[in-house]
Order: C-alpha cells, then sequence, then structure tokens
C-alpha cells in the first residue's frame, strides 16, 4: 500500500506519538522490519540482506516474530557454511538469482551493467515484498585477506564510488532503497566487532571516506549502515564525527543511519551521534533508550529528529511499491551470465592457447570439484538461494559436443594405484587440461579471513605437477579475492571469474571457446606473495586495535611507491584481440579548482575479433606539496570495437576529484602546478600522457607557528614577503638589513621567533610572533579559499 502523506503531516504525526512510540519508531521490530503503528495508521518497512542477490527467509521474515530466537536466527545466517550444500545452507530461503558477488562484477568496469543489476534486484525485491536491500557494500579491499572482500568492488575508491552509485540508481528509481554499507572500516573480520580501525585522517578521507562519499554524491541512497568496527577507538555506530559532522554536515546526507544488526553497544550513545535506525530488535536497547530520554540523556529534539528521517523513508519506500510485481527470473540468469562473462578477467594466454577450437581438439581432461559443484558466491549475509546454477562440466560438453571430455577431481590424483594412473594417463592423452581451482569453500566469507592466499586443498601443488608435463593447462579460478599462483609461469593460460554468481558456469564455457571475448579487468593488485600486501607488518592487529600502516598508499599506490613488481597490476586484463591507443587532446591546458576537463583519445581494435577495452585516466602530480601517490585512478570508459574499428573516447575528470587531504588545514586542496594525465590499459601499461598546469594557491607546506624552521616561511615568495615586511617594519631595519636577516633565518633549524630573538633579542615577543604567524596562516588560507 502507498503512503501518501504530507511534510505537515507527518510533523503532526510527531506531535501525537508518545516517548514510547518514537522509541519504538526508532527500533526495529523483530528481525528485518520497521515497526507499524497502527493507531497513528503509520506502516512497517520490510528489508533484507544482499549486495548481489535477495535473501528472502520465509521462517525470519513471515514466521512468527519471536525476540528470544532473533539472535540466534541471525547468527545461523551470518554463520551460513556453504561446504554443506545449497539446501542445507539455505533452508527455507526463496530462491532468487545469485548475481556475481562484487568482487566479480567490479571487473566488468560496467556502469550500464551494474545499473542493470540495481534493476534486477528490485524488480525481486518488489516481487517479494521488500522495500529496502542492505547493500551494496563499499569498503575498501585493503587486504586480499578480508573475509568480506568478495563483496566489496575495488581496492580504489574512484571505481568503488561509481559502480555502487550505478546499482544504488538502479535499486531505488525502481521503489527499492538501497543501504550503503559498513561506514566505515570495515576492512577486516577479525574481531570486527571489538577490533579499532586506526587510520590517520589523510588516508581516511582520501581512501575509505571516499568511496562512501562519491556514491552519496552520484545516487543518494536512501538509507547508509554503520559498521561494526570501531574507528580509531570509537565505536562507528556511536561516532558522532563519522556520523554527523562528516557524513551529515560535510556530505549534506539526510537520510537514514541504520545500524548494522546488533552492532549498536551503547543506544543512547548512538542516538546522539547520528544513528537512527537500531536493528534488529533488541527490547533492553529500546529500554535504555527510553530511560536516556526520561533522564535527558537524549533530548526530545535528537529523538524526533531520527524519528523524522524514518518516517520519512517509510512514506518513500510505501510510495515506491510496485502491486502484484512479479520478477523475470528467466530474463535475470540471462543477465547473471552476461555480467559474469562480462566480469571474468583473463590474465594469462601464452602462445594463444584460449580460446579452444573444438574442430582442433580430440579430447579435454577437466579437473577440479569446482567444474561441477561451482563456487559461485561466498558465505555469510550475503548469501543467496540461486534459482538454477550452471554446471562448467555441462556446459563445457555442450559447446564441444565432438570432442571426448573426462572429469577427474585432485583426490583422483591423489589416491594412488589404479585411480591416480588412470587421471594422470588422461592428462598425457589430453589437448588441454581444464583445471577449476577454488579457495577453501565455506571458510571464505564472513566472520572470519584468510589466513593465507594459496589455493584450497592440495591445489596449487598438483597444477605444478600436471604443468611440468603437460604444456596447455589452463586454470579457471574461483576465489573472493587475489590468490598467489607459484605455477603461473607454467601453465598455458589463466581465467579468475572471482565468485561469478549462478551463470558463472556459462559465461566460463563462452570465454574458453571463443564466443565470448575476455573483456574483465582486475579491480584489485595480485600479489606475489602474501608478505608484498600493504599493511602486511601490521595486518591484523592487536591489543583490539588496527593500525593501517601503510597510510594513503594502499593497493597499487603501494606497489607503484615501493617500485614493487606485482604478480598482475590493477587495471590488468588480456582480451583476444589487440588495442591501440592513439591522438591523446585535452581540451584545457590549465585548469583551477572549478574546471572540468575533457580528454580524448582513439582506440583502434587493431586484432581479428570484436573485443571491449577498458581505458583508464590516471593523474600524477609533478611536485606534491604533501606525500602523494604516484598515480591515481581519475576516470574510465569501457569500449566495444569491431575488429579494424576505432573510436574517439572522451573521459571528463574534475577538478575536485585532483585533490587531496590537508589534516592541518582541515581542506581538500589542488596541488600547483604541472599535472600529468596517463591514459592507460593498466595501471602499469601508459600508453599515453598529456601535461596540464594547476593554479592552485602555493601553500606552505605545513601551518606555520613560533617553532617552525624558518625555510618554511620561504618555501613561497608570497610568505617570504610578508615576514620579510615583518621584519623590517618591527625591528626598523633597511632593505639591507632585512635582506641578511632573511639570509640569516633560512639557515637556523631553531623555531622561527628563537632564530629572530637570537639576533634582536626580545624585540618581538613570542606573542607577537604567534600573532603574526596565525595572520599570515589566516592570509594564505583567504588565497586558498579563492582559489578553492
Amino acid at each position: 500500500m502507498t503512503w501518501n502523506i504530507s511534510d505537515k503531516e507527518l510533523a503532526g504525526l510527531l506531535t501525537q506519538m508518545s516517548i514510547e512510540e518514537k522509541v519504538a519508531m526508532v527500533s526495529g521490530h523483530g528481525l528485518w522490519r520497521t515497526v507499524a503503528n497502527y493507531r497513528l495508521n503509520i506502516p512497517e518497512l520490510l528489508m533484507t540482506d544482499g549486495t548481489y542477490g535477495v535473501r528472502y527467509s520465509i521462517e525470519q521474515i513471515d514466521g512468527a516474530h519471536d525476540a528470544d530466537n532473533q539472535l540466534a536466527s541471525f547468527l545461523s545466517v551470518v554463520n551460513t557454511d556453504l561446504s554443506t550444500g545449497v539446501d542445507s545452507a539455505f533452508g527455507s530461503t526463496r530462491p532468487a538469482t545469485c548475481f556475481p558477488n562484487g568482487s566479480s562484477l567490479a571487473c566488468s568496469w560496467d556502469l550500464d551493467l551494474a545499473y542493470e543489476l540495481g534493476e534486477a534486484l528490485a524488480a525481486e525485491c518488489q516481487a517479494f515484498g521488500v522495500n529496502i536491500l542492505l547493500g551494496p557494500g563499499v569498503n575498501i579491499r585493503r587486504t586480499p585477506l578480508a573475509g568480506r572482500s568478495y563483496e566489496y568492488y575495488a581496492e580504489d575508491p574512484l571505481l568503488t564510488g561509481d559502480i555502487a552509485a550505478a546499482v544504488i540508481s538502479g535499486l531505488q528509481r525502481n521503489g527499492v532503497g538501497a543501504s550503503l554499507k559498513h561506514f566505515a572500516c570495515n576492512n577486516s573480520e577479525v574481531q570486527r566487532t571489538t577490533m579499532s580501525s586506526v587510520v590517520e585522517e589523510r588516508a581516511l578521507r582520501e581512501i575509505y571516506l571516499a568511496g562512501f562519499e562519491r556514491a552519496i554524491r552520484k545516487s543518494d541512497p536512501w538509507t547508509v549502515m554503520s559498521s561494526y568496527n570501531r574507528l580509531n577507538d570509537v565505536q562507528t555506530a556511536e561516532d558522532h564525527w563519522l556520523l554527523t559532522e562528516v557524513l551529515r554536515d560535510e556530505w549534506g546526507y539526510d537520510g537514514v543511519v541504520v545500524s548494522d544488526w546488533h552492532g549498536i553497544k551503547d543506544r543512547p550513545a548512538s542516538m546522539n551521534a547520528g544513528n537512527d535506525l537500531d536493528m534488529p530488535e533488541s527490547g533492553s536497547r529500546k529500554q535504555e533508550l527510553l530511560t536516556a530520554v526520561e533522564d535527558g540523556q537524549v533530548s526530545m529534539e535528537t529523538l524526533d529528529r531520527s524519528c523524522l528521517r524514518i518516517l520519512k523513508l517509510v512514506r518513500l519506500a510505501r510510495n515506491g511499491v510496485k502491486p502484484n510485481a512479479e520478477a523475470d527470473f528467466q530474463k535475470h540468469h540471462a543477465l547473471s551470465r552476461r555480467m559474469a562473462a562480462e566480469s571474468i578477467v583473463l590474465l594469462k594466454n601464452e602462445n594463444a592457447s584460449l580460446p579452444l577450437l573444438p574442430e582442433k581438439l580430440k579430447r579435454i581432461t577437466v579437473v577440479g570439484a569446482a567444474a561441477v559443484e561451482p563456487v559461485i558466491q561466498g558465505s555469510g549475509c550475503a548469501t543467496t538461494r540461486p534459482t538454477e546454477v550452471d554446471i562448467p562440466l555441462e556446459e563445457i560438453r555442450k559447446r564441444a559436443p565432438g570432442v571426448d571430455i573426462d572429469y577427474h577431481t585432485v583426490a583422483d590424483f591423489e589416491a594412488g594405484g589404479s585411480s591416480e594412473a588412470v587421471a594422470l594417463a588422461a592428462v598425457d592423452a589430453a589437448d588441454a587440461v581444464l583445471f577449476f581451482a577454488n579457495t577453501e569453500v565455506g571458510y571464505d566469507g564472513e566472520g572470519s579471513d584468510r589466513k593465507h592466499l594459496n589455493l584450497h586443498d592440495g591445489q596449487d601443488a598438483l597444477i605444478e605437477r600436471l604443468s611440468a608435463r603437460k604444456s596447455k593447462v589452463v586454470v579457471i579460478l574461483a576465489t573472493p579475492d587475489a590468490v598467489v599462483m607459484p605455477w603461473a609461469d607454467h601453465v598455458a593460460a589463466v581465467l579468475v571469474a572471482f565468485f561469478g554468481g549462478q551463470g558463472a558456469g556459462s559465461a566460463i564455457a563462452d570465454v574458453l571457446f571463443g564466443s565470448q571475448n575476455p573483456s574483465g579487468k582486475l579491480t584489485v593488485t595480485f600479489p606475489v606473495q602474501v608478505e608484498d600486501i600493504p599493511g602486511y607488518l601490521t595486518y591484523p592487529g592487536e591489543g583490539n586495535r588496527h593500525i593501517y600502516s601503510e597510510g594513503i598508499h594502499v593497493g597499487y599506490r603501494f606497489y607503484d611507491k615501493r617500485k614493487l613488481t606485482p604478480l598482475f597490476p590493477f587495471g590488468f586484463g588480456l582480451s583476444y584481440t589487440s588495442f591501440e591507443y592513439s591522438n591523446l587532446s585535452v581540451d584545457a591546458d590549465r585548469i583551477d579548482a572549478s574546471s572540468t576537463i575533457t580528454l580524448a583519445f582513439d582506440i583502434t581494435n587493431t586484432g581479428s575479433v570484436a573485443g571491449k577495452e577498458i581505458a583508464q585516466v590516471y593523474a600524477r602530480p609533478h611536485q606534491p606539496r604533501l606525500i602523494r601517490p604516484i598515480r591515481e585512478l581519475k576516470g574510465f570508459a569501457k569500449v566495444s570495437l569491431e575488429p579494424g574499428e576505432t573510436k574517439r573516447v572522451e573521459i571528463k575528470i574534475e577538478s575536485r576529484d585532483l585533490r587531496y587531504y590537508d589534516p592541518q588545514y582541515r581542506r581538500w586542496l589542488l596541488d600547483a602546478g604541472s599535472l600529468t594525465f596517463e591514459v592507460g590499459a593498466s595501471s602499469r601499461d601508459i600508453r599515453l600522457e598529456r601535461t596540464v598546469e594547476v593554479e592552485a594557491a602555493a601553500l606552505a607546506s605545513t601551518v606555520l607557528n613560533v617553532e617552525s624552521q624558518p625555510f618554511l616561511v620561504f618555501e613561497h615568495e608570497f610568505a617570504r614577503q610578508r615576514f620579510r615586511a615583518f621584519l623590517k617594519q618591527r625591528l626598523d631595519l633597511s632593505d639591507q638589513e632585512a635582506d641578511k636577516m632573511l639570509e640569516y633565518c633560512a639557515g637556523s633549524f631553531l623555531g622561527i621567533h628563537k632564530t629572530v630573538a637570537w639576533v634582536a633579542g626580545e624585540t618581538i615577543s613570542k606573542a607577537e610572533m604567534a600573532a603574526f604567524l596565525d595572520s599570515l596562516n589566516k592570509e594564505m588560507g583567504m588565497t586558498l579559499i579563492k582559489a578553492a
């Protein structure tokens, strides 16, 4: 039912509600609903999990709301073990399309496809009567060990934010709300409800919050979900700086902040911080809030503000309902196949081993349980009961009907005796060996991080063994994130599907046999060894504190700065064709803080088959004022090209996306000077570049005070002249004497005041020098404000 009610009428409802009713309004009802107020005719909302599929638990949603069993019921979902099989893992969950997981979908770099995912999820939510889908998840994939990295999109915030915004728009334009999560720095599952993510402010702003801000600015999600962890020693659900000062005051967000399930530890503190909705229902937390309001610890104004936000959300969601909606699951299965096919990444293709040509093959040996029991998703709250599942082995046989195809498990090669002999003989006789490899099933997921980056169950060793006796071994990977590949130099080809959803089996077969040209590219860096991971030395933390020691140098930023060669770089992916880049132009040679610059360049398909290329634009500052990454992603485009075809590609970049954050000035700033735009096929394959000049304030590298060394004043002529004029006037110096004084000051390692006092005595007091430096900082700040 719709709920047509004006803002004035909503405000009137608040005046009619008792304190108990208001407390109920900002609290969950059961596991998945908001409370309905029948006295005031306020309807409820239904929400459920799903970042890549709708997980609708019949018992939990349609059954009795037994508060005593809620936590046990919730934990049964969180601890879902996919290794036990679909039926036991999902119970009576309603079937829904299991689309490619976040780590897979993002490799498509396709915003239109991400929007289609949002549309499809909305259609299934409408069919199930769900108003809010708890996703997408946009935490940065800081470490490939992280348990929930399979849900998240990338190690880069720009790519993450753009994909999330497209998914959210697809959902919400079709009447279903999104919940952008987990806010913020939920980058590990190790002691996730007590661990504090200790992150310096620059890294927090530029990396970990940037994807959230970008998604909010571009798509305005109806809700944002606070995370379980602490952030810089404050529980995120109770962090006023995060939820009010940043999210609302700086970013202008006016939607509902909802807690992660049982993520609130101090309900009054969370309400004061800006966490509106406490999920799921908790009698003790409701009582805590009621007592706090009655005692004045939480003001009625604060409670009313959250109530009004939730009432507006109820109106928005109820008016988006499509009565009698039906979902086309066959259509969505086809979409799942297409998404998986667009997202598969070809990492190696020695001597054009792929695609396979059935007419030239007599025998194929398929190895690995994942060929018959495909690993399509991670475990935990995001798990979806698929409507159907494409089996890779079956799909391979469909595409090569005249080829003898046999199948063996990893165990066959370890059994000894006749079983092992038969399996090895099959490998020796095969024209190609297709090895379906995977990480540990049922362990990778919510609640625990991976312990290593190896494949599961002796698979690495077996790949080495088989590739030593057979030149054409093709490895197909189903993994949540990056893995190490000690066998990479010895196999013919490597495909990575990540967790590709229910249509991955068909998509993989299409890529193997060439009916689909692979076009996916990595959204994370693959390390050679686990020790190469940024932050490795401080992972996973101790004493309930996890220090993000790499700072702003996350992912490819770290590998570039260290000049460390990865196994495969960010943005990398091969094709069955080749592409040439040429004729780069920019529409401006100079930019400032208000500019939008357009880069245009040609891409030509120089191969013999149609394909898609993902072009990436990076920005490289020449002389940054503060430490910055070598290059950072600032734009991208996916282009479809027929053989021999050339297309002109345009990518627009806003100056706001070229800024860095200065914690001392507490502002986003542009670096003055030269900036090079790099156009590449990956972060390590730059094809074209063009340098422009940036007009911005020339600031000292730090805010000046009496203890600052004098050379900091002389970094910029503006400050130098102001300091010279001050000394000349206060010390009554001639021009020549003033210049000598500056020359003397420039070589001093003492603070500014002590240096001047050494020569001039106490003529200028410390307080007076401090006042001058404050005014200089402000004057430079005014220049900064005008430039920005």
